[in-house]
């Protein structure tokens, strides 16, 4: 689940983070980073578990009401298309899940209110209508109807959000998580019952072994890349550029030099687009400028033996 893009994310942050703190044990600081790469897996757990948490809450809200000393006609014959949902069940079910969420205990015991409100906007929808009237009662309709709620009211959804930064200090990376969640809602298989596979945390030790490196090469080369970048500050000097935009041009030399089977372009792409993720907006044009003059240079003289 976690990728190359979400890892390079973390290093940065992580690094800008260690040099905010008058740097300090370096081991330490990468303990920090794999801690913060687990929290964004568990992100991933907290998504998906957010369908069945909506689910029970309508059941219980369902329930409630048929006890009530004098309820309506449609409280004792509620629609229950929802609580019923083939989806949702296969999801609570799962065995992955049910494992992380036991082991790393995952809870959204104290957000009913927030739970709530997320269960009247769905109610509230056109795409909840439109689910009641779907005359195809079957598991594709159910995983379909999910699949829209969760894009529509929960993928990159401000209030959600901010929810979830607020709720784990780690969680500022939604976007991207939210987006594996959703990726991992369309692979959902009716056949594959409670086995359903969801993402791993790395594709492969490769990736872990990527996040441990870069950051190791950043800090300990900094001197170095920094040297590098210093030469490129035309009436610049080092003390008046953004302390994110230098990590971010430390980091993306620590991969230039450090990875030789990732290609100058994807280095280049990926940094400037995290400049544009977490520093000012003036910042892409800046960063793309330099890397763009030392990746020229170096190919001139030869030292860079990659395209």
């Amino acid at each position: 689940m976690i990728n190359r893009i979400l890892i390079r994310l973390k290093v940065l942050q992580i690094v800008y983070s260690y040099y905010q703190n008058g740097k300090g044990d370096l081991n330490v600081a990468e303990k920090e980073l794999l801690f913060s790469l687990q929290k964004s897996y568990d992100l991933y757990f907290y998504y998906l578990l957010l369908i069945t948490e909506i689910t029970d809450l309508q059941k219980r809200l369902i329930d409630a009401r048929k006890n009530k000393l004098l309820p309506s006609e449609e409280e004792l014959n509620p629609d229950t298309r929802l609580i019923n949902n083939r989806f949702a069940a296969q999801l609570a079910e799962n065995e992955t899940l049910r494992k992380q969420v036991d082991e790393r205990k995952l809870s959204w015991a104290d957000d009913e209110e927030f739970i709530r409100a997320l269960l009247d906007k769905i109610l509230a929808s056109d795409i909840y209508q439109d689910y009641l009237k779907k005359e195809n009662d079957s598991y594709a309709t159910d995983k379909e109807f999910w699949r829209q709620v969760f894009k529509k009211f929960i993928c990159n959804d401000e209030t959600v959000d901010e929810h979830l930064e607020d709720k784990n200090i780690y969680w500022n990376d939604t976007d991207i998580v939210s987006s594996f969640a959703l990726k991992t809602i369309k692979k959902f298989s009716e056949k594959n019952g409670s086995a359903q596979p969801l993402m791993p945390m790395f594709k492969d030790l490769d990736d872990k072994t990527f996040a441990i490196n870069l950051f190791r090469q950043t800090i300990l080369k900094g001197p170095e890349w920094r040297e590098r970048v210093e030469k490129y500050l035309q009436n610049w000097e080092m003390e008046r550029v953004a302390q994110m935009d230098m990590v971010i041009l430390q980091t993306a030399m620590a991969e230039i030099f450090s990875f030789p089977t990732i290609p100058t372009n994807v280095t280049l792409n990926e940094y400037i687009n995290a400049a544009k993720y977490f520093s000012t907006p003036k910042s892409g044009t800046f960063i793309n400028g330099i890397l763009n003059a030392i990746i020229t240079e170096l190919k001139k003289e030869g030292g860079l033996l990659k395209d």
